[in-house]
């Protein structure tokens, strides 16, 4: 099948068209068929200038490749197909030639009805509380008078000619069967006085020309899909089908919106969140497979993805669950390419990390815990530098750690780990040892571990205080130890 994203170059390539774009990649590929990105940009004034690379840029981080349309071709924004071009502003005399077919059929008009007038229309029937629709003066218009008005320059645009006796249905690929009686739709503007295409016009001639066989968008444009459905008839054109999918809420159930998430793609490429996070969360944001399944790859989503499991009500877009999901993935990148990732980072902060021949020791540590990398070079630090300990990090009321019992549970560690040699300090020496000194000195597991993490790392949460001593090794442990068993905590 072949489906196509086509986004409006008015801002940064939004986190709900990702979802969108996702989508219709997933159909196109899991039938091997083609994924066409297209730019509609007819409405010129909204246009904003670095858009399309944006966009582009956006796809290529999640993975969306283009097989045909708008691509980024050897560091340029370019084109490649053969039904293009693929900016809707480059094809204009299309267009146009469609308008002309339609006009000579009747199934349009040309609307030459001012600003102010139609602004005075929509006043009065919101007075009466009426919907706003065009009155469709200009339907009374004679042949002659409207040529007339056009030999005379008068600016016009051009509506569709809905029949208003008329039930439209359609069976849409999510929603099921829609119904949409014709006094309740609005004579569509088609095309502007300045020559330009709306962009319902524009889309339906584009998807017939690109041969687009399902089209995949927000339930946003559900009014407007009686008009595409009349326009494919009048030009004599079989539609495509239609999914159209929920929205994205705020956890409160508004619509989601910058003033509590970041909506743009680009804000999540700077916060550092994965690609394969990005795409695993939008997936979930209103499908799933029927199972518990919670990580799915994109060769997983390309295998499992189906429109008749997208649901119909909109989807929280829970950021708690996508740092949950980047988290899960972090934990799968191969070690030897997470310490390729992280180690410029900690490099920047602690420069000893160049020479350090036990760094991938360390960063394995931190990996199970890491949500990003940047977050590396405070999780390591204590590595590098020695940690500042106070007594309320030590004491711990969950341990059943009283200020009190510290110098006491100190001694004992350093008694313990003393008496291990170099040769057998590891992971598994230590653990056996202090499970030892538990036992014989009749105190918790955890009011000899906390204060020993504590101490080592300086930090509440941190790996486990067998590997960091193990990787620290004893001359540093130790030093720590007798230096807070020294001070005035």
């Amino acid at each position: 099948m072949r489906t196509r994203f086509p986004p409006s170059p008015t801002g940064m390539l939004h986190v709900g068209g990702l979802r969108t774009a996702l989508y219709s990649f997933l159909v196109a590929k899991q039938t091997k068929g083609e994924f066409l990105l297209r730019i509609e940009d007819t409405d010129q004034a909204r246009e904003v200038a670095g858009s399309v690379d944006a966009i582009v840029r956006g796809m290529e981080w999640a993975g969306l490749t283009v097989d045909e349309g708008v691509m980024m071709i050897d560091g340029v924004i370019s084109e490649k197909g053969t039904r293009g071009p693929y900016h809707q502003s480059k094809r204009l005399p299309i267009y146009r030639k469609y308008v002309d077919q339609l006009l000579a059929s009747g199934d349009v008009y040309p609307c030459f009805c001012t600003a102010e007038r139609l602004e005075k229309m929509r006043n009065d029937q919101a007075a009466r509380h009426v919907a706003p629709m065009y009155d469709r003066l200009c339907t009374k218009l004679s042949t002659e008078d409207i040529a007339a008005k056009i030999a005379a320059g008068e600016k016009h645009v051009i509506r569709m000619k809905v029949p208003h006796t008329e039930t439209i249905t359609f069976n849409d690929d999510i929603r099921g069967e829609l119904s949409f009686k014709g006094h309740t739709i609005d004579d569509q503007v088609l095309l502007k006085s300045d020559g330009f295409p709306t962009y319902h016009m524009a889309h339906v001639v584009d998807d017939h020309l690109m041969d687009i066989d399902i089209v995949t968008r927000g339930e946003e444009w559900l009014s407007s899909l009686p008009k595409h459905l009349l326009l494919f008839r009048y030009l004599g054109w079989s539609p495509p089908r239609y999914a159209h999918v929920p929205l994205l809420f705020n956890k409160d159930k508004s619509k989601l919106s910058k003033r509590q998430n970041s909506v743009s793609v680009d804000e999540y490429i700077e916060k550092g969140y994965l690609p394969e996070a990005m795409i695993n969360f939008l997936a979930m944001l209103g499908w799933n497979d029927g199972t518990t399944q919670e990580l799915f790859s994109m060769d997983d989503l390309i295998e499992k993805f189906s429109l008749e499991r997208v649901q119909k009500s909109g989807a929280i877009f829970d950021i708690e669950k996508l740092d949950w999901l980047q988290g899960q993935w972090m934990r799968t990148i191969p070690l030897d390419d997470f310490v390729a990732r992280i180690r410029p980072l900690v490099e920047e902060n602690y420069p000893e990390a160049a020479s350090d021949k036990d760094f991938t020791k360390k960063a394995a540590l931190i990996q199970e815990r890491i949500t990003f990398f940047k977050e590396a070079p405070d999780m390591l630090g204590y590595f590098y530098k020695e940690p500042t300990v106070s007594m309320n990090l030590i004491a711990s009321k969950k341990q059943k750690i009283e200020a009190a019992d510290v110098p006491r549970l100190i001694k004992i560690l350093i008694e313990t780990l003393d008496a291990i040699s170099e040769k057998y300090w590891n992971e598994a020496s230590i653990e056996a040892a202090i499970r030892a000194a538990m036992e014989k000195e009749s105190v918790k597991l955890g009011q000899l571990l906390w204060p020993l993490r504590a101490i080592l790392t300086g930090r509440e949460y941190s790996p486990g205080a067998f590997e960091v001593a193990a990787v620290l090794g004893k001359g540093v442990t130790m030093k720590r130890l007798l230096t807070s068993a020294k001070e005035d905590l």
